[in-house]
């Protein structure tokens, strides 16, 4: 590990209890920054809600800390929209967002839409399929930014059990980012979880960057942060354990290949030659091939977009 990056785990590496609530409500009103969060969701019926009701009941009702909790949901066909309202968060959906671009499926896609419907100075972005959700999610990771103005992204970082095994969640992340950070980017070496779900930024960096429409986003976030900002304005925080379902190996190898030509971009900024993936299933006749899209879009920073532009001078 680098010298540099042994130094920023000492000192942009803390826990959720380093910061005390109180003490970042009084950070907040002395700064006067607003918080949003975000959930992308699709079909998330299950979860949804109850995150919503953690986060309203602890960190809007009980300690005034987030201003606003948006649902975007991604087309879903259960009832994830009705929960996530009924739990006292705002739904807007995904295709109401810029109409004038056509969405295309990803998460990527609802982060860089949820700029166009957020407020926040700091804008909080939360996976809607945790389970036994902690508000510490939130409040660990927008605690640094609300309280160092050096600090400009925070990502949470967890343990991940898999099933009843503790720690061994994260393959994707074991497997494809980490090597690949470490080879490329060796200065986010230091990062836990570089494909976390939960992380929180200033909006004056988020409408900088360009976001990968699919799973390749937060990759793409930390590297093309790391080059705008510095590795000291990046930071991490420690919030527990993160419990949630997880993917079977084939979703689990789109996702990785994603996350692949999200890192070759940022190598070459060449061509990807064949943008699909391959995978194999056993059918009545044996082993059927099953070919997918590798996502290859990107949407540019928001600064770029009129509509966002006009939304911030009215």
């Amino acid at each position: 590990m680098l010298e540099e990056v042994e130094r920023w785990l000492s000192a942009r590496s803390w826990s959720a209890a380093d910061r005390p609530v109180q003490h970042l409500l009084s950070a907040k009103h002395a700064t006067g920054q607003s918080v949003s969060v975000v959930l992308p969701a699709l079909d998330e019926e299950a979860t949804v809600g109850d995150i919503v009701a953690v986060i309203r009941r602890e960190l809007v009702l009980g300690v005034p800390l987030v201003d606003e909790i948006v649902v975007v949901d991604s087309g879903s066909s259960d009832r994830t929209a009705e929960v996530a309202a009924a739990a006292g968060a705002r739904v807007v959906h995904r295709d109401a967002i810029l109409p004038r671009i056509p969405a295309v499926p990803g998460k990527g896609e609802v982060l860089w839409r949820s700029l166009l419907v957020t407020g926040g100075d700091i804008v909080c972005f939360v996976d809607a399929d945790l389970r036994e959700f902690s508000a510490d999610f939130v409040s660990g990771i927008v605690g640094p930014l609300l309280t160092d103005p050096d600090v400009h992204l925070v990502k949470a970082m967890y343990d991940r059990p898999l099933g009843a095994a503790p720690g061994q969640g994260g393959r994707v992340t074991e497997l494809m980012a980490r090597p690949l950070l470490n080879m490329h980017w060796p200065q986010l070496a230091g990062f836990v979880q570089p494909l976390g779900g939960e992380y929180a930024a200033r909006r004056s960096l988020l409408e900088r960057l360009p976001f990968p429409v699919g799973y390749g986003v937060e990759l793409g976030m930390l590297v093309d942060a790391l080059h705008l900002v510095g590795l000291d304005a990046l930071a991490q925080v420690d919030v527990g354990v993160r419990v949630h379902r997880h993917q079977d190996g084939r979703a689990l190898g789109r996702m990785a290949a994603a996350i692949y030509r999200t890192a070759q971009l940022r190598l070459a900024r060449g061509h990807l030659v064949r943008p699909a993936l391959t995978q194999f299933e056993r059918g009545a006749d044996g082993f059927e091939p099953h070919t997918y899209a590798v996502d290859t879009e990107e949407r540019p920073p928001m600064t770029e977009i009129a509509e966002y532009a006009t939304r911030r001078v009215a």
